[in-house]
């Protein structure tokens, strides 16, 4: 398999966040996703809460085609995604979207705004 994107926007890019999901700081560059814009959701997990230092996360939501958000993309592994899909709450849904520098990337969105074609975190 080849290069495996994931695409972050929000807590996954903290530092003590990678540390804890991933067990290193992950090496990424800026990146954009079109189509979408930011939205909010009150986490309840006090795992979550803990590790990321805030029940307010921000979260991707459908937008005009036009809208973007700019973020962080990372190379990582099958377990990096597994560990990213454990520390994910249910509101959040993983799918594979490209990217403004042409790579497709694994992204978590608001689940009940996802398209069908999605991976449940």
């Amino acid at each position: 398999m080849g290069e495996i994107w994931l695409f972050s926007y929000g807590t996954l890019r903290q530092v003590e966040v990678q540390r804890t999901v991933f067990g290193r700081e992950l090496d990424g560059h800026v990146d954009e996703i079109v189509g979408y814009e930011l939205g909010e959701v009150v986490i309840t997990d006090p795992a979550v809460i803990a590790t990321s230092g805030s029940a307010r996360h921000p979260v991707l939501v459908p937008a005009d085609a036009a809208a973007g958000v700019a973020g962080t993309v990372f190379a990582v592994t099958e377990a990096d995604l597994a560990a990213a899909d454990a520390y994910e709450v249910a509101d959040y849904t993983r799918i594979l979207v490209p990217l403004g520098s042409g790579k497709q990337a694994w992204v978590y969105v608001l689940a009940s705004a996802a398209p069908e074609a999605t991976l449940s975190s």
